[in-house]
C-alpha cells in the first residue's frame, strides 16, 4: 500500500533502513499534514517492526503478521482519544508506562502508537516524558503528529523525526491522472489543500463544479449591484468552513494576480478580482480570516448573519 502513494516513499525507505540496521530509537515522531495517507505508512511500519520473518518489511503470512492484520497483536498498542475531538489523558499514558515494564508477549518489540500526538493534554505529555525515560528494552513509541508546535519541545527532542511532505504540483497532477481523474486542473489541488487524496475525492464527488458555482456567484455579488447575497450565503452555509476557505484562496490569488506573480495554480476568478485596489483585497481576506476563526471558536454564533455582514462589508469596501 505504501508504494501506491509515492510521497510516502522517502520516509518509508528511511524507516526500513533503520529497522534493517537495528538502529531504531526509543521514540519516533512522524510529522504529516492531514490527508496524505500517513495511516498507511503507520500500518506498514507496525507490521514490519513486529514481523518475525523479515527485518524491514512484513512477510504477511507469519503468526505475528496474522495478529497485526486482525488487530489482535498483544505487543501493538494504539493510544487514541477516547472520543473524537477529546484529549489523550494522563491515565492512558501511565498505562503505557506500566506496559513497558512488562515482558513482550511474543518476544519482540512492543510498539505504542500515539495518534494524534498533539491531542495529549499537559499532564499526559509530562507523563510521556517520564515513560520515555523509563521504558524497557525493545519498546518503541511512534508519535503521529499534525502540529509539532503543540508538542512539548522536550518530547520532540527525544524523538527521531520524520516528515511526510506534500508532493510537488506536477507530481501530484501526474498521480491524479494515473488514478483516472480526468481533466486535472492544478487549482483542484489548491482547493484540496494540496492533498492528492483529497483532490481525488473532491473530483469524484463533483467538488470542482461546486467550487465553480461558488466562485461565479461570489463574483456576481461583488461586481453587480443586483447580485443575490441571500443565495450566496445559503450556498456558503452548505459547508461553511470549506466554502469560506475556498473564498480565502480566491482572494489570496487575486492579490498574487495583481502583483503579476507567475503561479501555475491561480484560481480562474482571481483575474477578475485583481482589478480591485490591492489594499482592499488584503483587508477583505483579513476580515475573512477573522470570520472563519470566529465560527470555529464559537460554533453557537449566528453563522448566517455573520457571513451576510462580511459579504456586505467587503462589497461596499471594494466598490468604493
Amino acid at each position: 500500500m505504501v508504494h501506491e502513494y509515492p510521497w510516502l516513499e522517502n520516509v518509508w525507505r528511511g524507516l526500513q533502513a533503520s529497522m534493517a540496521a537495528q538502529r531504531l530509537p526509543g521514540a519516533v515522531l512522524l510529522q504529516s499534514d492531514a490527508d496524505l495517507g500517513v495511516e498507511v505508512l503507520v500500518d506498514a511500519f507496525a507490521a514490519a517492526l513486529l514481523c518475525k520473518t523479515y527485518p524491514d518489511q512484513a512477510c504477511g503470512f507469519c503468526h505475528s503478521c496474522d495478529l497485526v492484520k486482525s488487530n489482535n497483536h498483544p505487543d501493538l498498542h494504539r493510544i487514541l482519544p477516547e472520543k473524537e475531538g477529546k484529549a489523550i489523558g494522563v491515565e492512558q499514558i501511565r498505562h503505557c508506562n506500566r506496559l513497558t515494564q512488562e515482558s513482550s508477549q511474543l518476544g519482540g518489540y512492543r510498539l505504542f502508537i500515539i495518534e494524534p500526538a498533539e491531542a495529549m493534554n499537559e499532564s499526559a505529555s509530562n507523563a510521556l516524558l517520564k515513560t520515555l525515560e523509563e521504558s524497557g528494552e525493545q519498546c518503541l513509541f511512534l508519535l503521529v503528529n499534525r502540529d509539532k508546535k503543540r508538542l512539548l519541545p522536550t518530547i520532540v527532542s527525544r524523538c527521531q523525526q520524520w516528515t511526510v511532505t506534500t508532493p510537488d504540483l506536477n507530481a501530484a497532477v501526474e498521480w491524479l491522472r494515473q488514478q483516472g481523474v480526468k481533466d486535472v486542473a492544478k487549482d483542484l489541488l489548491k482547493l484540496s489543500h494540496y492533498s492528492p487524496l483529497q483532490a481525488k475525492a473532491m473530483a469524484q464527488a463533483g467538488g470542482v463544479a461546486e467550487y465553480q458555482k461558488l466562485e461565479a456567484l461570489f463574483l456576481s455579488v461583488l461586481t453587480q449591484p443586483w447580485g443575490d447575497i441571500t443565495e450566496l450565503v445559503s450556498l456558503i452555509q452548505t459547508s461553511s468552513q470549506r466554502n469560506l476557505t475556498w473564498l480565502w484562496y480566491l482572494l489570496s490569488d487575486a492579490q498574487k494576480a495583481a502583483f503579476r506573480l507567475d503561479s501555475q495554480d491561480l484560481l480562474f476568478g482571481s483575474q477578475t478580482l485583481s482589478h480591485y485596489p490591492l489594499i482592499r483585497l488584503h483587508s477583505a481576506m483579513e476580515s475573512l480570516t477573522q470570520l472563519m476563526q470566529q465560527l470555529r471558536t464559537f460554533p453557537g454564533l449566528n453563522e448566517e448573519l455573520l457571513i451576510t455582514n462580511w459579504i456586505i462589508e467587503i462589497r461596499e469596501a471594494l466598490c468604493l
